[in-house]
């Protein structure tokens, strides 16, 4: 095949695998993702990294998974050393640009000290990291926090060219609705979050990032690019313009997913993370009733504003020489499992949907399709390396390029078995265990029929995907289940001791230096000469 030139890599910030109307939504209908999908495939079983913003983006980034590149949470930093597809794709020729979010801290400490000058080019690349921020917007601004970053966004600025006055706009036009006297209402709070945003439809993030994208490809021109589009929504604060507030009710929303028998005497990381606020609130009655419009209007609003980005790069014949991957970060749990936002490995949290267009003849046999495979974030960018005729790095990545299932072959040797972890030792729920930060860890491993999650010092849980498919019996302790619990506790123990930390030598250049030493005289328990 030949190789792509371009890359528009799309990623929904908290959207549900099955919020989308290709995965099942009976009343949330997505025509332009769904026509996506239809001119690529779907991947049906894909899995996150982590359940969490920035070690999931992160190990998007890296193609490794979070123990290897060590940025457990949000704002943990990925280490100086790290490479990214910024450090991959551009010696090739090819631009990395983000417009939106990467949830990604600096790390600031390592460029000190190796001696990076900060204001370099270099330096700034690497704090992003690795995109040129074109329109680097991580879309949390409430004032303290803007205030604290100096107060300055481009979006604000932008939004004041408008006529949205003030300090902060994101916060009192975008992002809070207006009550009957007059007053704000933040977005915040989610008994509002059913009344519209005080910004026009044409002024809201979403928008605002699909016109910078294209803006981006524009300015690009003939130069082969990567345009990490990374929408803000349908993240929290669940604020949506109209009309998209209250395109959908109560008739709309599928089932709630929980059971409760989850709450008789479950695993104690479990109760923990239902005994936190935000999964008391979601567990409230009516608290769906005032969000979940809100959540599918911001996503039906992606939708139709991915309708228009991919309209322009058909008209302008951008879309025969540009690969297209939408994708999320991780899920949410809507008041699920009796718990809000993500975090655990539910399948609402840590699947997400993937959808990969490839232009080229040698995909046409699986347009349309969705495939069953195991895929995890961290194959992306191996399968951009191979699609764009970028060195692999076998050494490094612990993913697989997704190019031969796009082909439509059946590799015999495909994981049979995914893979996620979490650090929540920043959350409540660590605290009321009592345990040590370090300590605080959770590793998920998901086969075909099993889902076993290992937590350290407390007991696993164990899933029955077969009979069990909404995963509201935990197993984990169940006498009569402790052999399927051993079995997955050792291919657990495989994977994690499968990641690679030969990191700055290909395996060829190891090979070559055993030989170089067997044949420089350094000679190790000879008899003679």
């Amino acid at each position: 095949m030949s190789t792509i030139k371009n890359i528009l890599f799309i990623m929904a910030d908290q959207l549900r695998w099955d919020y989308l109307s290709c995965y099942g939504h009976p009343h949330l209908h997505t025509p332009n993702i769904d026509r996506l999908a239809a001119k690529g495939v779907r991947f049906d079983r894909a899995y996150v990294q982590s359940p969490v913003c920035g070690p999931s983006r992160a190990s998007f980034y890296t193609g490794r998974t979070v123990f290897s590149h060590g940025a457990t949470w949000n704002r943990v930093p990925l280490p100086a050393g790290e490479m990214t597809m910024g450090d991959y794709l551009p010696p090739h020729g090819m631009r990395t640009a983000v417009v939106g979010k990467t949830h990604m801290f600096p790390d600031r400490d390592g460029m000190e000290r190796l001696g990076a000058d900060p204001a370099s080019a270099a330096a700034q690349k690497a704090l992003q990291p690795g995109f040129d921020p074109y329109e680097r917007d991580d879309g949390l601004h409430p004032k303290p926090l803007l205030r604290k970053k100096g107060g300055k966004l481009a979006y604000n600025d932008w939004l004041r060219e408008q006529g949205y006055d003030g300090e902060n706009p994101w916060d009192d036009y975008a992002n809070s609705a207006e009550g009957e006297d007059g007053e704000i209402l933040s977005g915040w709070a989610i008994q509002n979050n059913h009344l519209p945003a005080r910004v026009k439809e044409e002024h809201s993030e979403t928008a605002y990032m699909t016109m910078r994208a294209r803006q981006f490809i524009e300015e690009a021109g003939d130069t082969p690019w990567l345009c990490h589009l990374s929408y803000i929504k349908p993240h929290w604060p669940y604020m949506a313009p109209a009309p998209y507030h209250d395109m959908y009710g109560a008739d709309d929303f599928t089932p709630m997913q929980r059971d409760m028998g989850e709450r008789e005497d479950p695993n104690p990381v479990y109760r923990a993370f239902m005994d936190m606020e935000v999964s008391e609130t979601f567990s409230k009655d009516g608290a769906r009733e005032r969000m979940l419009p809100a959540y599918m209007g911001l996503i039906k609003q992606i939708d139709d504003h991915l309708g228009r980005l991919f309209a322009w790069l058909e008209e302008t014949g951008k879309d025969r020489e540009t690969m297209i991957v939408f994708t999320s970060d991780h899920g949410d749990y809507l008041g699920d499992h009796w718990l809000g936002e993500k975090e655990l490995f539910h399948e609402c949290s840590v699947r997400v949907p993937l959808i990969v267009y490839d232009p080229r003849p040698g995909a046409d046999a699986t347009r349309g399709t969705a495939c069953e495979h195991l895929v995890e974030a961290v194959d992306l960018l191996p399968t951009f390396l191979e699609a764009t005729g970028a060195p692999a790095a076998p050494h490094r990545l612990e993913g697989r390029s997704l190019m031969p299932l796009l082909r439509g072959d059946d590799p015999e040797d495909w994981r049979d078995m995914a893979f996620s972890e979490i650090d929540f030792g920043f959350y409540a729920a660590r605290e009321t265990l009592g345990v040590e930060m370090d300590a605080a860890r959770g590793y998920m491993l998901r086969s075909e029929r099993w889902k076993y999650v290992h937590f350290r010092h407390f007991p696993p849980q164990l899933f029955d995907l077969e009979n069990d498919p909404d995963e509201l019996r935990d197993l984990g302790r169940d006498p009569a289940y402790e052999e399927p619990r051993r079995q997955m506790h050792v291919a657990q123990l495989d994977r994690l001791l499968s990641r690679k930390n030969r990191v700055a030598m290909p395996a060829e250049a190891a090979r070559e230096l055993k030989r170089d030493e067997d044949s420089s005289g350094i000679l190790i328990g000879k008899w003679t000469l």
